[in-house]
């Protein structure tokens, strides 16, 4: 293991609570381990720790991320964000092999959803020819959480949205009916619904969605009283 995430680990063990770890591994459905670090605590010790220790070099940050994503307990993947997140607009275009292989290993809402929309959707910014690759892979793949990320990596766009990739995504996830799928379609529709309303009440009226997909899509709209 390298030192940093090894110096990163013993660090947090020291803050284990083992009576907060029950309850938080259950509200995540028991898919892991938890410390029983608390996020408002998690992000005082990362601060700490990134102060005394620094960041990773970039050169080194793959191999740091990967051995925290091997450790069980649920909050090194999620300190594993806390360094990537600081350094998502400093990586190089091939680091978007490292982010597929995070969203494959110990897959879960948490963490796919945070990758989709902080370092996958900066790194597609910066690099639309990768973005293209990755797409056209993903789009096709049977890991259906690498489906998800191309549904959702655009819900901070707003008015840059590639709409017509996003109509296109949803199109070809019709049939799925994996829940994280059907709910990403809706919270992308959702989502999109803030920037142009008649571009999605259009779409979901003119597409056969699942119920939930149409539901949740058209919820804010609702609750706006605009339709």
């Amino acid at each position: 293991m390298h030192s940093y995430a090894q110096a990163l680990q013993t660090h947090l063990r020291q803050q284990a609570n083992p009576t907060q770890a029950a309850p938080m591994a259950k509200y995540m459905r028991d898919q892991f381990p938890f410390l029983g670090i608390k996020t408002p605590e998690r992000r005082a010790l990362l601060k700490t720790f990134i102060g005394e220790n620094g960041l990773p070099a970039l050169a080194e940050l793959e191999t740091v991320l990967k051995d925290l994503w091997a450790l069980p307990e649920r909050e090194f993947q999620y300190s594993a964000f806390t360094l990537l997140d600081k350094l998502t607009k400093k990586l190089p275009a091939e680091f978007a092999a490292v982010l597929e292989y995070l969203i494959t290993h110990k897959s879960w809402w948490d963490t796919v959803d945070s990758l989709a929309g902080h370092s996958v959707a900066v790194h597609f910014k910066r690099y639309p020819q990768v973005r293209d690759a990755r797409i056209a892979a993903w789009r096709a793949s049977d890991n259906f959480w690498l489906r998800r990320t191309t549904l959702i990596f655009q819900l901070s766009y707003k008015a840059e949205t590639d709409v017509d990739l996003l109509f296109s995504l949803i199109n070809e996830n019709l049939d799925s009916d994996e829940f994280f799928i059907q709910k990403a379609i809706g919270w992308a529709l959702r989502e999109y619904s803030k920037t142009d309303a008649d571009a999605v009440v259009e779409f979901i009226k003119n597409t056969p969605l699942p119920s939930l997909s149409a539901r949740e899509g058209l919820k804010w709209l609702k609750n706006q009283g605009r339709i």
